[in-house]
């Protein structure tokens, strides 16, 4: 690994009592994990499922997630992961949702979210009640983040593409918590991203922490009173973490820094933020300590403090304007039919249209008036040619319960055969539309006729 030798200075000049560890550390392979999707499955329940597959060692920073050997090859393309099973993250990235404690109910933002490990971790503590709201300002990766939410099956979810300047004041005090996982210099990362070890410098460093203070001060106006605030980067560096804290305190005095639960990681430093109370409750985790590397610091704002920028005046948002040519009366009707022959129970949302399209719009969304979203709740399908389609999205949300079904075991040549997008058996199901699940989790649906399952399931997906 080549790297600078700039940077091995500094950090023998920050941790001189920890280089020779972090100096071996280099040579070693990284560390990898997964974490097991509680919105469909229990980390007992996937660790049975996955015994004869990989070798599954408890993580000490969060409890639904494992270490994997560092050689596991193929898990991408296990039926568990393409179900939604379990999410495949760098162990010291789990910290970070662990410390900021989401509970079901909550309203919650994970403002730089892509490309979506810690966002569908929030979404299966809130356990489908509540509100998560995943932003990511570069709209391709903000696509990747929708599609890895909706395979985990968390439909209480806005997924917004805007910058965090602009997103913040629209929604002023509303959060009751707010993670702030910010771009950094990457030192966390060298190990397993060789990129990100040639293009370190000092001036991308300091370039760093001046765009985290600002987006820390854009979250710092979403939060209300009394809320919590995870501020976390994958860097070593004390410009980007403690300094950047103590910034932000300074800054903002109605926040304070609080203790984090569980014994993991070193404490930081106060040498590297002189004056700043607290600055020891900080945590910062380094390769030889269990993961490749983060820093996580938690913020609550008083109860007392101010609850952000004033809610913009009537009429200043954009209002959304219903698109042109559309069928929205017939597509609402065309889905509402489509819910009571095919599906039990009420829908786990309010029925939205837009357009041809229909979304399930959890309960106690914001205004979304002046929001660049890409998706609102969950996408239950389109109208077209007369009918209503159903999405991919609407069969892999654990929340729907298909009246017809196909259980298919996790070794069933049938499950094989289906990932390939192939027409399977399907005697015994009546005609219609049936949810596909493999070992238990929803992963998608097909249209059962004549004893046989037409496959839908999306061509972009399929195994080769």
């Amino acid at each position: 690994m080549q790297l600078p030798e700039t940077y091995f200075f500094r950090f023998r000049e920050f941790f001189p009592d920890l280089y020779p560890a972090y100096r071996d550390s280099l040579g070693q392979p990284p560390f990898r994990g997964l974490r097991a999707n509680t919105l469909k499955i229990t980390p007992a329940d996937l660790a049975e499922k996955l015994k004869d597959t990989v070798q599954l060692t408890p993580v000490p920073f969060c409890p639904e997630g494992f270490y994997i050997p560092a050689d596991t090859a193929g898990l991408g393309n296990h039926s568990l992961h393409l179900a939604g099973g379990f999410y495949m993250q760098e162990p010291s990235a789990m910290a970070a949702v662990a410390a900021l404690a989401p509970r079901p109910g909550e309203r919650v933002l994970d403002l730089c979210a892509a490309p979506g490990g810690k966002s569908s971790q929030i979404a299966a503590a809130l356990q489908g009640r509540g509100i998560l709201v995943a932003n990511e300002f570069v709209e391709s990766r903000a696509r990747v983040l929708s599609s890895n939410l909706e395979r985990m099956g968390a439909a209480n979810t806005l997924i917004t593409s805007m910058r965090p300047d602009q997103l913040c004041p629209l929604l002023p005090g509303w959060f009751d918590r707010v993670l702030v996982d910010a771009p950094c210099s990457g030192e966390g990362m060298f190990r397993r991203e060789p990129a990100a070890a040639e293009n370190w410098s000092l001036e991308n460093v300091k370039a760093c922490a001046l765009r985290q203070a600002k987006i820390l001060d854009s979250a710092a106006a979403a939060l209300r009173p009394g809320g919590y605030l995870v501020y976390s980067t994958c860097t070593f560096s004390p410009e980007e973490d403690e300094e950047t804290a103590a910034a932000f305190l300074a800054r903002h005095p109605d926040f304070y820094l609080d203790d984090i639960a569980g014994p993991w990681g070193q404490p930081g430093r106060a040498a590297f933020a002189p004056g700043c109370k607290g600055i020891e409750k900080t945590r910062r985790i380094f390769p030889f300590l269990g993961g490749e590397g983060h820093f996580v610091a938690l913020f609550r704002r008083r109860e007392a403090g101010d609850a952000g920028f004033p809610p913009p005046p009537p009429g200043e948002r954009k209002k959304g304007r219903r698109p042109a040519g559309t069928n929205t009366d017939a597509a609402l009707a065309a889905f509402s039919a489509f819910w009571e022959e095919n599906m039990e129970g009420t829908p786990p949302g309010r029925p939205v249209g837009r357009g041809d399209k229909i979304y399930l719009l959890p309960e106690g969304c914001p205004p979304l008036e002046g929001l660049r979203l890409l998706r609102a709740g969950l996408f239950a399908g389109e109208y077209l040619r007369g009918r209503f389609v159903p999405a991919h999205a609407l069969f892999v949300s654990p929340a729907l319960s298909p009246r017809r079904r196909l259980d298919l075991p996790l070794d069933a040549p049938a499950l094989a055969a289906y990932l390939r997008g192939e027409e399977i058996d399907a005697a015994g199901l009546s005609g219609g539309y049936a949810g596909v699940y493999a070992g238990g989790l929803p992963l998608g649906f097909g249209k059962a006729s004549g004893g046989r399952l037409k496959n839908h399931y999306p061509k972009g997906l399929r195994l080769r």
